[in-house]
């Protein structure tokens, strides 16, 4: 191995479960050097940052949870956004993941030394870190997305992004504008529509809302869950079950089963039922088919939109003004809160990767995807960046629970560095052969999605990169479980 002695053998960059699932995995499997750093003041990622009112999860609690760490005593069927900040925590506490972790640490930059074969990082305020293996665990949902609106930072009152909120700010009697009708505004919206005295909801792009079959649990019930033996493992089992069903092979293999259309149609039944006024109803309506873009789940939003103090506004923003948000048709909305629900950066320059990686020969990560497309073997490593792991790769992702990806990408990096181990290597490589045969798979695979109805045009998605690519992971959970226990080692060079 090469002499030089890096800070660490492993650095964690991200503190959300992503980077507690890799940081549990390094510690079962002996890998004791390792530290955790991350931008923000405590472990919980997207949980840590999204505390809007009304913030909760869109799966069942009983899949968005690890598989050796389960929860018998969530609240709700869907638990809310305070019960998985205090699940990370937990988690963090019971693993010992705190004297780890350096909070307030944000990365602004890596680059791998080719002769010392160790990453050197530098944080925002200058310092140097150096790490033999980096494990991005950033995530995707991380940058606030604001929207290129003319006068935006002109505005006088108060304005609020869903994933930065300030509680400080009371919105009682204020007039409110919401711009952004995805997941955050659909649990938003309802949450603040008792508090202000007028809300006005901007819409681009109408989302397919359905039904959240959610409700407390009973004390009862999460007592028996946590001493009859076998029950939380059959809950789990039936959780999973539904989230399969509604994700993965709904998106995946709607050519062989159109579980979607069969959606759509209760999607279409329920808006029917909830909104009285045709207009606003047909203003909500898609004209997407179901499954191009996230949809989502929720009792009381599309209800919101019977009051008289709220108004669905369709007509495209053409300024903001201090005061006010014009449209083009030239009304003037009067607003005393501006809340930006317009989500994530994802797919855009410097949200993936949340910070320049430079690999050998002096390859740019993003400058990579940008002239080869989104890829990544397994959604793990990138062939040029050795040593370097992603948890949120390009085709890692399958559609179900989070916590299924953490585990099955955490496995494989957990392989990759236990074999280098054994070899005494200190480089850990993806062949390009491998990637581009994974590549080739998976553009294979993806004729069957849903995303490539003729329909999704025109439904604005996040899901599609610059390139029109979906890079979803086109294949059941049960595979990705499999592929990252099977994947061939032979497909690293290890030296």
């Amino acid at each position: 191995m090469n002499g030089t002695a890096p800070d660490h053998e492993v650095l964690i960059v991200g503190a959300g479960f992503s980077g507690i699932g890799v940081a549990i995995s390094l510690q079962k499997a002996g890998i004791d050097d390792f530290a955790i750093v991350e931008s923000g003041d405590r472990f919980g990622g997207t949980w840590q940052w999204n505390t809007y009112p009304g913030v909760a999860v869109d799966i069942p609690s009983f899949s968005y949870q690890f598989s050796f760490e389960r929860r018998a005593d969530w609240s709700r069927v869907y638990a809310p956004g305070a019960e998985l900040r205090a699940y990370a925590e937990h988690c963090a506490t019971k693993y010992r993941l705190h004297d780890r972790a350096r909070f307030q640490v944000r990365i602004d930059g890596a680059a791998f030394d080719e002769d010392a074969r160790l990453w050197r990082l530098v944080t925002q305020s200058g310092e140097k870190l150096t790490a033999r293996h980096v494990v991005d665990a950033t995530g995707v949902l991380t940058h606030p997305r604001r929207p290129d609106i003319p006068g935006i930072e002109d505005f006088a009152g108060i304005t609020l992004h869903t994933a930065r909120w300030d509680h400080t700010q009371d919105l009682t009697g204020k007039r409110v504008a919401v711009i952004g009708t995805g997941a955050s505004a659909v649990q938003v919206v309802p949450a603040i529509a008792d508090q202000v005295a007028h809300l006005t909801v901007f819409q681009r792009t109408p989302i397919w809302c359905l039904p959240k079959y959610d409700a407390p649990i009973p004390p009862r019930a999460r007592w028996l869950l946590g001493r009859v033996p076998g029950a939380q493992r059959l809950v789990r089992l039936a959780s999973q079950s539904l989230v399969e069903l509604a994700f993965p092979i709904a998106a995946h293999y709607h050519r062989s089963l159109p579980v979607a259309g069969l959606v759509e149609k209760q999607a279409r039944a329920y808006l029917a039922a909830e909104v009285h006024d045709p207009a606003i109803r047909d203003k909500l309506t898609p004209r997407y088919p179901l499954g191009c873009k996230r949809p989502s789940f929720h009792n009381e939003y599309l209800a919101t939109f019977n009051r008289p103090d709220v108004h669905l506004e369709t007509n495209p923003i053409e300024r903001i003004e201090p005061g006010a948000v014009v449209t083009a048709d030239g009304g003037e909305h009067a607003t005393d809160v501006l809340i930006l629900a317009t989500g994530f950066k994802v797919f855009d320059p410097g949200n993936m990767p949340a910070y320049p990686v430079t690999g050998t020969g002096g390859a740019d990560l993003e400058s990579f995807w940008a002239r080869n497309r989104h890829q990544a073997y397994e959604g793990v490593t990138v062939p040029g960046f050795p040593n370097y792991f992603t948890m949120f790769g390009p085709y890692g992702y399958n559609g179900s629970s989070y916590f299924n990806l953490i585990e099955t990408q955490a496995r494989h990096v957990v392989r990759c560095l236990r074999h280098a181990k054994d070899l005494g290597a200190s480089l850990v490589e993806v062949r390009p052969e491998a990637n581009a045969r994974y590549f080739e798979q998976m553009l294979r695979r993806r004729d069957r999605q849903v995303f490539w109805q003729p329909g999704c045009s025109l439904a604005n998605s996040y899901y599609f990169d610059a390139h029109g690519d979906v890079p979803l992971r086109p294949v059941p959970t049960l595979e990705t479980i499999w592929r990252s226990r099977r994947f061939p080692l032979a497909d690293y060079r290890f030296a």
